[in-house]
């Protein structure tokens, strides 16, 4: 869309009606709301001044993108945003040429710019990449990693702070305001050169007051934590007042050096319901417009958040000594009552998973129960500080993994596939699963005595088992839930509760059904004796094949000299699962309870026709050897 010829007036009408389409858009399909509209009068300022067909955008987690889509030739494609086959809740480069880079993660932005400037630097291009990052972002050291080097490189990057909680810095009175205004005027700007190449040439001595008037008038402004990094800083300004961003951005483009333009915008901007920092209205599902009520009225089983969440409390109650830990996710995890009851002993410290891992360490070391809850996706960002600050010290941290599996409609990069092949390599790691309610509710409470590193994995949304009851856990032990011919389907985590559905579909075959509980350690003495029983085995896990259940199984099969057994794999294909709800997405990769009953029975028919003479762990797409 053209808006460069636009009016200030007709920019403000754009605002308006971008805002509507998204609330309409936002009300049927779910999505990032409050964000997005804040978002809105700093994404057309950036399109004004800067060229979009060459300059990198690049948004940072790129939720709040969502005017840069509308303004991009997706307009009438938006209707589709976050459906299957529709355009992504994020910036995704195969969707359109004006998206730059993937992003779903936080606080990547600025060194994704730092690399595309030097790309353009040693191509000797003339293009400038523009950064939008939001406050919430800048709690992540990452963000300080990439500003320390393009501070020291000065290469020419523009980053629009989008500030929409104040959670930065706050002006201090009107004689800030004044001169944080006067800040993004030539004039000051201008008068800072200048200031600059004089001290450059004065002699010491003489330099001393003038020095000491620019530190004084830079304390009294937010920007001095960046320019001492060496990044100019203008702002803050007012993040809706369109006229206002197109001539800071414009001057911030000019300057030829990296300049941060600290924006103070409204989440929700325009839509009164949601204005304000309010975490509800972060991401949502299907709402009404009028009311702001869900269209869906939450009903049938508890989440397995929400069992998490009670069951901690009700722990945390007892044991003064359990502590725990979120990544600026307290009620996505559960734990925002457990953050009021127990401000002490439950901390939120931002988007900074690799602290939150870390800083649980020295707690369990001092004989507190330390409990990290982070996404799966969220975890990968913390992998190093798994294995060398709680793994390597063998301390008992629990590692509480939410939204282990597909997660719908936020897609690639959020889906939960990669957990239990990440974590199973790492030495006195231990990995357990629970699959209904009371399985997960015994899982918690083994977690709390258990001494060592800890994970335990768990899905978006309700289990797919009902709630019947289970024995207690046992390191290690795995449980057969029910006896068979023939045919063994393993289950672990909320693959049970997927295997106990595909059952249904095979009442004439009977399989036999094991909870594995624990895919590290594995049960070897139950796993030797089924293997003598069952001869055809089904894995059902929510995860990646490689490195998953089944090659756990596999590698048992080898250390054991096990042979003759038949081994298929339900888990996830080596590539990234796309966008849409969970159920579309599943019936897509083939894992909806129907058709892998479907899958079975054609799987038993090909061995029975084979002579059933039996294949050594074979996957889908894998002949090891002949039993």
């Amino acid at each position: 869309m053209q808006i460069k010829d636009k009016s200030p007036e007709e920019l403000q009408e754009l605002a308006q009606k971008i805002r509507q389409r998204i609330l309409e858009v936002v009300s049927r399909n779910g999505g990032h709301l409050s964000s997005t509209l804040g978002a809105v009068d700093l994404i057309i300022g950036m399109h004004y001044v800067f060229d979009a067909q060459k300059d990198p955008f690049i948004f940072d987690v790129s939720h709040q993108a969502y005017a840069h889509k509308l303004l991009t030739d997706r307009w009438d494609a938006f209707d589709t945003l976050r459906q299957f086959g529709g355009i992504s809740g994020y910036t995704n480069p195969e969707e359109s040429p004006y998206d730059y880079y993937k992003a779903g993660h936080s606080s990547t932005s600025i060194s994704l710019a730092v690399g595309a400037a030097k790309a353009i630097r040693l191509k000797g291009e003339d293009r400038i990449p523009v950064v939008m990052i939001g406050d919430g972002s800048m709690s992540a050291g990452m963000v300080y990693e990439a500003l320390n080097e393009l501070g020291d490189r000065k290469y020419p990057v523009v980053i629009i702070l989008n500030d929409n909680e104040m959670s930065i810095a706050k002006p201090i009175g009107a004689i800030s305001r004044y001169l944080s205004k006067g800040m993004a005027g030539p004039f000051y700007q201008k008068l800072k050169r200048k200031t600059e190449s004089l001290l450059e040439m004065l002699p010491e001595g003489a330099t001393y007051m003038a020095k000491k008037f620019e530190e004084s008038f830079r304390l009294i402004t937010p920007g001095m934590l960046f320019e001492e990094l060496g990044i100019e800083y203008i702002g803050p300004i007012d993040g809706h007042d369109i006229p206002s961003i197109i001539h800071t951005l414009q001057i911030a483009k000019s300057m030829g050096k990296p300049v941060i333009v600290h924006a103070q915008t409204i989440k929700g901007k325009g839509y009164k319901i949601a204005e304000g920092p309010l975490e509800h209205w972060h991401g949502v599902g299907p709402f009404d417009i009028e009311t702001g009520e869900p269209l869906k009225k939450s009903a049938g089983a508890k989440s397995a958040t929400q069992i998490f969440s009670e069951t901690l409390q009700e722990l945390a109650s007892r044991d003064e000594k359990i502590v725990g830990v979120t990544a600026a996710m307290p009620g996505g995890t559960g734990l925002s009552p457990l953050l009021e009851k127990y401000p002490e002993r439950f901390w939120d410290v931002g988007i900074a998973e690799q602290h939150a891992v870390t800083s649980m360490g020295p707690l369990a070391k001092e004989g507190f129960k330390p409990f990290c809850a982070i996404y799966s996706t969220f975890l990968q960002r913390g992998y190093d500080q798994v294995i060398h600050d709680i793994a390597l010290m063998n301390v008992g941290v629990t590692f509480a993994i939410d939204r282990a599996g597909i997660v719908g409609e936020d897609g690639e990069t959020h889906q939960g596939a990669f957990d239990i092949s990440y974590l199973r390599p790492i030495p006195n790691m231990t990995l357990m699963a629970p699959f209904n309610e009371r399985s997960f509710k015994k899982a918690l409470r083994f977690a709390v005595d258990f001494p060592m590193p800890l994970a335990i994995r768990y899905p978006r949304g309700a289990f797919m088992a009902e709630d019947f009851d289970v024995p207690d856990y046992e390191t290690g032990r795995a449980h057969l839930l029910r006896e068979g011919e023939e045919v063994l389907f393993v289950g672990y985590g909320n693959g049970v509760g997927r295997a106990l559905e595909t059952a249904k579909h095979l009442e004439e075959l009977r399989p036999a059904i094991l909870d594995l509980r624990f895919v590290k350690p594995l049960d070897r003495e139950l796993l030797r004796e089924l293997a003598r029983r069952y001869r055809q085995w089904f894995v059902f896990s929510e995860g990646a094949r490689i490195g998953g259940v089944a090659s756990a199984l596999e590698e048992f099969f080898e250390e054991e000299g096990i042979e003759g057994v038949t081994l298929e794999s339900f888990e996830y294909e080596d590539r990234f699962i796309p966008h849409g709800k969970t159920e579309v997405v599943e019936e897509h990769l083939g894992l909806r309870p129907n058709q892998l009953a479907r899958k079975v029975a054609q799987r038993l028919e090909t061995s029975s026709k084979d002579g059933g003479d039996g294949r050594v762990y074979n996957s889908e797409k894998k002949s090891v050897s002949k039993g």
